[in-house]
């Protein structure tokens, strides 16, 4: 059973995070298209795409951590150091794109297509949200790297 839940957990984040870190990556230069005017049509409507993937896959990746709890429980290594700080790490990715990368897309969806926000700043800032999916994907890239290595593992690798 072991074996199944850790390939369910494996799929999940390869099929969930895979396009989240993608989307979010090419947001920002996008953005930038937009705010240029030069093809800014066609730039709105990637917008929009690319936002909805980051939402919609988002949500669905919070699969990834309940399969990896369970196959981690089945393990028995729920207690070990590097599954949590690859916890750790996965909630602070998640905090990452719930609380700055997702709403910084809205407001620039927002103010790329001229409607009034409160909480906007006076332009989007392609370079911010460019920053912060570059956190985002470098704690994606940690926990895969802890997922494999393991510190302590007796795989031998």
């Amino acid at each position: 059973m072991n074996k199944l839940f850790l390939s369910l957990h494996v799929l999940a984040a390869i099929i969930t995070v895979g396009p989240v870190t993608v989307a979010a990556s090419m947001f920002p230069a996008t953005l930038r298209r937009a705010l240029g005017h030069a093809g800014a049509g066609d730039a709105r409507t990637t917008l929009r795409t690319l936002h909805r993937i980051c939402r919609v896959y988002a949500g669905i990746g919070t699969a990834v951590p309940l399969f990896g709890f369970v196959t981690a429980s089945g393990l028995g290594v729920l207690g070990d150091a590097w599954l949590i700080t690859s916890i750790l790490l996965t909630a602070l990715a998640a905090c990452v794109l719930a609380l700055f990368i997702l709403p910084g897309q809205d407001r620039a969806l927002a103010e790329v297509a001229g409607l009034p926000t409160a909480s906007a700043p006076t332009s989007p800032q392609p370079g911010r949200l460019a920053m912060l999916t570059g956190v985002f994907n470098l704690l994606w890239a940690t926990v895969t790297v802890l997922m494999v290595v393991r510190p302590g593992s007796t795989t031998g690798v």
